[in-house]
């Protein structure tokens, strides 16, 4: 399968070093909606295990809780969720996949964190009534809030994703110049490991 590093220009990888320690930083997951499918989304699904393990392994604190509403991730519902029950905060680095990537994209144009990895993101509806309902895209979107509230952006996305087009994530990483990985057979994402993933993480906390 393919990869590539876009020549969308990335934010340097050495802003952690600015008054911060590794003690300090904390990685909070936030799941998807399961295409608001059955129950919804959860904390175990997919790779957020294997990465739950990984960053541990590393000594890092590590927070994957499932999110109320877990079909169609409310924004009112799930924002407050991260603030107050995961415990978001300026030393935060925001995991999300596909609707969580999104809740994390919205939760930082309006809250400082340490930076964020975004899986398989989008910033329309996409056609699907169920992320019409969840809120994410009434407004606008504050792409230049987003990038000045944290210190980095890495983005994973694939050209065959099957539910919305590799346009989608393109337009996102070159609004916030994110670290964009973009992949060929990689769907959305659904994998059970996710080993570039914790290296591009560990990097920035090198």
């Amino acid at each position: 399968m393919g990869t590539s590093e876009s020549s969308i220009p990335a934010r340097s990888t050495n802003l952690y070093h600015e008054s911060m320690t590794t003690e300090q930083a904390n990685i909070i997951f936030l799941h998807g909606n399961n295409g608001g499918k059955g129950d919804g989304g959860k904390a175990s699904d997919y790779w957020f295990p294997y990465a739950k393990q990984e960053f541990e392994n590393l000594g890092l604190q590590v927070t994957a809780l499932d999110f109320p509403d877990p079909r169609i991730a409310r924004m009112n519902i799930w924002l407050p969720f991260l603030k107050d029950a995961c415990g978001a905060n300026e030393y935060s680095i925001l995991i999300g996949h596909s609707s969580g990537a999104i809740a994390a994209m919205r939760y930082a144009e309006k809250n400082k964190i340490l930076g964020s990895v975004l899986v398989g993101a989008y910033y329309t509806d996409t056609g699907d009534a169920i992320e019409r309902m969840s809120g994410y895209f009434d407004e606008e979107w504050d792409w230049s809030a987003i990038r000045k509230n944290q210190r980095w952006i890495i983005q994973f996305a694939s050209v065959d994703d099957p539910f919305f087009s590799i346009e989608e994530p393109r337009l996102v990483s070159e609004k916030l110049q994110t670290q964009y990985c973009e992949y060929t057979e990689r769907g959305h994402f659904f994998d059970e490991t996710f080993p570039e993933l914790v290296e591009a993480v560990r990097r920035k906390l090198a």
